[in-house]
Protein backbone atom coordinates (compact mmCIF):
# COMPACT_ATOMS: atom_id res chain seq x y z
CA UNK A 1 0.00 0.00 0.00
CA UNK A 2 1.36 3.24 -1.04
CA UNK A 3 0.65 6.27 1.39
CA UNK A 4 0.67 9.65 0.48
CA UNK A 5 2.36 12.42 2.82
CA UNK A 6 -0.40 13.11 4.74
CA UNK A 7 -1.42 9.56 5.61
CA UNK A 8 2.46 8.82 6.70
CA UNK A 9 2.31 11.76 9.03
CA UNK A 10 -1.34 10.54 10.43
CA UNK A 11 -0.25 6.75 11.09
CA UNK A 12 3.06 8.33 12.93
CA UNK A 13 0.91 10.99 15.14
CA UNK A 14 -1.15 7.96 15.95
CA UNK A 15 1.79 5.59 16.94
CA UNK A 16 3.91 8.22 19.04
CA UNK A 17 0.24 9.54 21.13
CA UNK A 18 -0.01 5.73 22.23
CA UNK A 19 3.30 5.47 23.14
CA UNK A 20 2.74 6.57 26.81
CA UNK A 21 -0.02 4.51 26.43
CA UNK A 22 2.20 1.39 25.75
CA UNK A 23 4.81 2.24 28.52
CA UNK A 24 2.56 3.01 31.60
CA UNK A 25 0.23 -0.43 30.30
CA UNK A 26 3.24 -2.66 29.80
CA UNK A 27 2.79 -5.57 32.18
CA UNK A 28 -0.51 -4.97 33.31
CA UNK A 29 -3.83 -6.91 33.27
CA UNK A 30 -6.55 -5.69 31.18
CA UNK A 31 -9.88 -7.40 31.56
CA UNK A 32 -12.07 -6.93 28.42
CA UNK A 33 -16.01 -8.00 28.34
CA UNK A 34 -16.94 -8.95 24.59
CA UNK A 35 -20.27 -8.75 23.19
CA UNK A 36 -22.89 -6.99 21.21
CA UNK A 37 -22.29 -5.98 17.74
CA UNK A 38 -18.53 -6.46 17.96
CA UNK A 39 -19.69 -10.55 18.31
CA UNK A 40 -22.07 -9.95 14.89
CA UNK A 41 -20.45 -8.00 12.70
CA UNK A 42 -17.35 -9.46 10.21
CA UNK A 43 -14.76 -6.14 10.36
CA UNK A 44 -15.49 -5.93 14.28
CA UNK A 45 -14.89 -9.02 14.85
CA UNK A 46 -11.22 -8.97 13.31
CA UNK A 47 -10.91 -5.73 14.76
CA UNK A 48 -11.38 -6.89 18.36
CA UNK A 49 -9.10 -9.78 17.93
CA UNK A 50 -6.54 -7.59 16.04
CA UNK A 51 -6.56 -5.07 19.30
CA UNK A 52 -6.54 -8.45 21.83
CA UNK A 53 -3.43 -9.53 19.97
CA UNK A 54 -1.87 -5.76 19.57
CA UNK A 55 -1.70 -5.44 23.26
CA UNK A 56 -0.39 -8.18 24.29
CA UNK A 57 2.03 -7.66 21.62
CA UNK A 58 3.35 -4.44 23.31
CA UNK A 59 3.50 -6.09 26.57
CA UNK A 60 -0.06 -6.02 28.33
CA UNK A 61 -1.85 -9.12 29.52
CA UNK A 62 -5.08 -8.80 28.10
CA UNK A 63 -7.75 -11.68 29.44
CA UNK A 64 -11.29 -12.09 27.54
CA UNK A 65 -14.40 -12.57 29.02
CA UNK A 66 -17.58 -12.96 26.28
CA UNK A 67 -21.11 -13.28 26.23
CA UNK A 68 -23.53 -14.61 23.39
CA UNK A 69 -26.55 -14.64 24.26
CA UNK A 70 -28.26 -13.99 20.59
CA UNK A 71 -25.95 -16.85 19.62
CA UNK A 72 -28.02 -18.84 22.48
CA UNK A 73 -31.35 -17.60 21.11
CA UNK A 74 -30.63 -18.88 17.77
CA UNK A 75 -29.79 -21.95 18.35
CA UNK A 76 -32.91 -22.71 20.67
CA UNK A 77 -35.36 -21.48 18.60
CA UNK A 78 -33.54 -23.86 15.91
CA UNK A 79 -34.28 -26.92 18.33
CA UNK A 80 -38.12 -25.76 18.92
CA UNK A 81 -37.26 -24.48 22.07
CA UNK A 82 -38.78 -21.11 23.50
CA UNK A 83 -36.23 -18.28 24.92
CA UNK A 84 -38.02 -16.92 28.31
CA UNK A 85 -36.71 -13.92 29.90
CA UNK A 86 -37.93 -12.70 33.72
CA UNK A 87 -36.16 -8.94 34.48
CA UNK A 88 -33.93 -9.41 31.44
CA UNK A 89 -32.74 -13.28 32.88
CA UNK A 90 -32.79 -16.14 30.69
CA UNK A 91 -34.81 -18.65 32.39
CA UNK A 92 -32.55 -21.91 32.04
CA UNK A 93 -34.33 -25.04 32.41
CA UNK A 94 -31.54 -28.22 32.20
CA UNK A 95 -32.18 -28.37 28.60
CA UNK A 96 -31.80 -25.02 28.25
CA UNK A 97 -28.41 -25.19 30.05
CA UNK A 98 -26.92 -27.80 27.97
CA UNK A 99 -27.38 -25.68 24.68
CA UNK A 100 -25.99 -22.88 26.47
CA UNK A 101 -23.16 -24.92 27.82
CA UNK A 102 -22.58 -26.14 23.68
CA UNK A 103 -22.78 -22.16 22.24
CA UNK A 104 -20.96 -20.56 25.35
CA UNK A 105 -18.03 -23.50 26.03
CA UNK A 106 -17.88 -24.81 22.43
CA UNK A 107 -19.30 -23.05 19.62
CA UNK A 108 -18.56 -19.11 20.53
CA UNK A 109 -15.30 -19.41 22.72
CA UNK A 110 -13.53 -21.76 20.36
CA UNK A 111 -14.59 -18.90 17.44
CA UNK A 112 -13.01 -15.79 19.31
CA UNK A 113 -9.95 -18.49 20.30
CA UNK A 114 -9.58 -19.48 16.28
CA UNK A 115 -10.02 -15.17 15.38
CA UNK A 116 -7.29 -14.51 17.97
CA UNK A 117 -5.38 -17.37 16.07
CA UNK A 118 -5.67 -16.03 12.84
CA UNK A 119 -4.14 -12.87 13.69
CA UNK A 120 -1.08 -14.95 15.25
CA UNK A 121 -2.23 -14.34 18.64
CA UNK A 122 -1.66 -17.06 21.42
CA UNK A 123 -4.76 -18.39 23.48
CA UNK A 124 -6.79 -20.77 25.01
CA UNK A 125 -10.51 -20.83 25.79
CA UNK A 126 -11.70 -21.68 28.86
CA UNK A 127 -15.33 -22.10 30.88
CA UNK A 128 -15.67 -21.76 34.75
CA UNK A 129 -15.08 -25.25 35.07
CA UNK A 130 -11.83 -25.37 33.29
CA UNK A 131 -9.73 -25.31 36.68
CA UNK A 132 -12.85 -24.77 38.89
CA UNK A 133 -12.19 -21.18 37.26
CA UNK A 134 -15.92 -20.28 38.07
CA UNK A 135 -17.17 -20.75 41.37
CA UNK A 136 -20.97 -20.30 41.49
CA UNK A 137 -24.39 -20.09 42.95
CA UNK A 138 -27.46 -19.73 42.26
CA UNK A 139 -28.94 -16.34 41.33
CA UNK A 140 -31.94 -15.42 44.03
CA UNK A 141 -34.07 -13.09 42.39
CA UNK A 142 -37.34 -11.55 43.68
CA UNK A 143 -40.16 -9.95 41.99
CA UNK A 144 -40.52 -6.69 42.64
CA UNK A 145 -43.85 -5.95 41.61
CA UNK A 146 -45.43 -8.56 44.04
CA UNK A 147 -48.25 -7.25 45.80
CA UNK A 148 -47.33 -9.72 48.92
CA UNK A 149 -45.46 -8.58 52.21
CA UNK A 150 -42.81 -10.92 51.33
CA UNK A 151 -41.39 -10.52 47.75
CA UNK A 152 -41.90 -13.79 45.90
CA UNK A 153 -38.57 -15.60 44.99
CA UNK A 154 -38.08 -16.18 41.20
CA UNK A 155 -36.75 -19.83 39.94
CA UNK A 156 -34.75 -18.98 37.23
CA UNK A 157 -32.94 -22.23 37.01
CA UNK A 158 -29.49 -22.50 36.05
CA UNK A 159 -28.58 -19.42 36.21
CA UNK A 160 -26.02 -18.15 38.74
CA UNK A 161 -24.14 -15.44 40.11
CA UNK A 162 -20.07 -15.36 41.37
CA UNK A 163 -19.28 -16.99 44.79
CA UNK A 164 -15.54 -16.99 43.56
CA UNK A 165 -12.70 -16.83 40.78
CA UNK A 166 -9.79 -19.12 41.05
CA UNK A 167 -7.05 -17.58 39.56
CA UNK A 168 -4.49 -19.79 39.20
CA UNK A 169 -5.51 -21.67 35.72
CA UNK A 170 -5.24 -17.90 34.70
CA UNK A 171 -2.34 -17.27 36.23
CA UNK A 172 -0.14 -20.24 34.77
CA UNK A 173 -1.56 -18.91 31.35
CA UNK A 174 -0.89 -15.15 31.55
CA UNK A 175 2.56 -16.42 32.50
CA UNK A 176 3.53 -18.79 29.52
CA UNK A 177 2.12 -15.43 27.38
CA UNK A 178 -1.15 -16.86 26.32
CA UNK A 179 -4.60 -15.07 26.17
CA UNK A 180 -7.46 -16.57 27.84
CA UNK A 181 -10.87 -16.04 26.33
CA UNK A 182 -13.44 -17.33 29.19
CA UNK A 183 -17.22 -18.16 28.81
CA UNK A 184 -19.06 -17.24 31.60
CA UNK A 185 -20.12 -20.84 32.87
CA UNK A 186 -19.85 -21.55 36.29
CA UNK A 187 -19.99 -24.44 38.85
CA UNK A 188 -21.51 -24.96 42.34
CA UNK A 189 -19.90 -27.03 44.75
CA UNK A 190 -22.08 -30.14 43.81
CA UNK A 191 -20.89 -30.06 40.29
CA UNK A 192 -24.19 -28.25 38.75
CA UNK A 193 -23.44 -25.89 35.93
CA UNK A 194 -24.75 -22.24 35.99
CA UNK A 195 -25.44 -19.35 32.96
CA UNK A 196 -23.97 -16.05 34.58
CA UNK A 197 -24.28 -12.28 32.88
CA UNK A 198 -20.67 -12.16 31.26
CA UNK A 199 -20.43 -8.39 32.56
CA UNK A 200 -20.72 -9.50 36.00
CA UNK A 201 -18.32 -12.53 35.55
CA UNK A 202 -15.93 -10.24 33.79
CA UNK A 203 -16.46 -7.25 36.84
CA UNK A 204 -15.56 -10.54 39.02
CA UNK A 205 -11.90 -11.88 37.11
CA UNK A 206 -10.62 -8.39 36.72
CA UNK A 207 -10.94 -7.71 40.89
CA UNK A 208 -9.43 -11.29 41.85
CA UNK A 209 -6.48 -10.22 38.77
CA UNK A 210 -6.09 -7.27 40.50
CA UNK A 211 -6.48 -5.84 36.90
CA UNK A 212 -5.17 -2.15 35.91
CA UNK A 213 -8.16 -1.96 33.58
CA UNK A 214 -12.43 -3.48 32.76
CA UNK A 215 -13.97 -3.23 29.64
CA UNK A 216 -17.25 -3.47 29.06
CA UNK A 217 -18.39 -3.52 25.20
CA UNK A 218 -22.00 -2.34 24.75
CA UNK A 219 -23.64 -1.04 21.85
CA UNK A 220 -23.66 2.42 22.81
CA UNK A 221 -21.87 4.97 23.24
CA UNK A 222 -21.28 4.60 26.92
CA UNK A 223 -23.23 6.57 29.60
CA UNK A 224 -25.57 9.28 27.98
CA UNK A 225 -27.01 12.03 29.78
CA UNK A 226 -30.69 13.19 29.63
CA UNK A 227 -30.10 14.96 26.73
CA UNK A 228 -27.51 12.00 25.10
CA UNK A 229 -24.65 13.46 25.48
CA UNK A 230 -21.77 11.21 26.83
CA UNK A 231 -20.92 11.17 30.30
CA UNK A 232 -17.32 10.30 31.62
CA UNK A 233 -14.89 10.47 34.28
CA UNK A 234 -17.70 8.84 36.90
CA UNK A 235 -17.07 8.29 40.79
CA UNK A 236 -19.11 6.52 42.88
CA UNK A 237 -20.60 9.67 44.35
CA UNK A 238 -21.65 10.80 40.70
CA UNK A 239 -22.99 7.56 39.73
CA UNK A 240 -25.28 7.54 42.49
CA UNK A 241 -26.48 11.16 41.94
CA UNK A 242 -27.63 9.86 38.53
CA UNK A 243 -28.97 6.32 39.60
CA UNK A 244 -31.10 8.38 41.49
CA UNK A 245 -32.44 11.25 39.18
CA UNK A 246 -33.25 8.33 37.09
CA UNK A 247 -30.27 8.69 34.29
CA UNK A 248 -28.96 5.27 34.98
CA UNK A 249 -31.61 2.87 34.13
CA UNK A 250 -32.66 -0.51 32.88
CA UNK A 251 -29.91 -2.22 30.71
CA UNK A 252 -27.13 0.13 31.71
CA UNK A 253 -27.80 0.12 35.35
CA UNK A 254 -26.16 -3.24 35.95
CA UNK A 255 -23.10 -2.29 33.44
CA UNK A 256 -22.55 0.23 35.91
CA UNK A 257 -23.11 -1.12 39.18
CA UNK A 258 -20.44 -3.99 37.99
CA UNK A 259 -18.18 -1.42 36.56
CA UNK A 260 -18.39 0.81 39.67
CA UNK A 261 -17.73 -2.46 41.99
CA UNK A 262 -14.72 -3.56 40.48
CA UNK A 263 -12.93 -0.36 40.58
CA UNK A 264 -13.88 -0.09 44.55
CA UNK A 265 -12.31 -3.21 44.73
CA UNK A 266 -9.14 -2.88 43.35
CA UNK A 267 -9.38 -2.28 40.04
CA UNK A 268 -8.01 1.23 38.41
CA UNK A 269 -10.02 2.38 35.91
CA UNK A 270 -13.19 0.87 34.13
CA UNK A 271 -14.54 1.52 30.78
CA UNK A 272 -18.19 1.66 29.26
CA UNK A 273 -17.42 2.00 25.41
CA UNK A 274 -19.20 1.37 21.82
CA UNK A 275 -18.09 -2.07 20.67
CA UNK A 276 -19.88 -1.02 17.18
CA UNK A 277 -16.48 1.61 16.49
CA UNK A 278 -14.23 -0.64 14.58
CA UNK A 279 -10.87 -1.20 16.95
CA UNK A 280 -12.90 0.53 20.03
CA UNK A 281 -10.43 -1.68 22.09
CA UNK A 282 -7.57 -0.14 20.69
CA UNK A 283 -9.43 3.26 20.45
CA UNK A 284 -9.95 3.08 24.74
CA UNK A 285 -6.48 2.39 25.15
CA UNK A 286 -4.05 3.75 23.07
CA UNK A 287 -5.58 7.40 22.61
CA UNK A 288 -6.27 10.40 24.53
CA UNK A 289 -10.02 10.80 24.09
CA UNK A 290 -10.96 7.23 24.20
CA UNK A 291 -14.48 5.85 23.21
CA UNK A 292 -16.76 5.70 26.05
CA UNK A 293 -17.51 6.09 29.76
CA UNK A 294 -14.90 6.12 32.33
CA UNK A 295 -15.29 5.09 36.13
CA UNK A 296 -12.77 5.24 38.53
CA UNK A 297 -12.80 4.83 42.40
Amino acid sequence: MNLNKEQAQNIASVLAESLPYIQRFAGKTIVVKYGGNAMTEESLKNGFARDIVLMKQVGMNPVVVHGGGPQIGKLLDKVGKESEFIQGMRVTDTETMDIVEMVLGGLVNKEIVNLIHQHNGNAVGLTGKDGNLIEARKLEMTDQNSDLDAPELIDLGHVGEVAGINTRVLAMLLEDDFIPVIAPVGVDAKGESYNINADLVAGKVAEALNAEKLMLLTNTPGLLDKNEQLLTGLDAKKVDELIKDGTIYGGMLPKIQCALEAVQNGVQAAHIIDGRVEHAVMLEVFTDEGVGTLITA
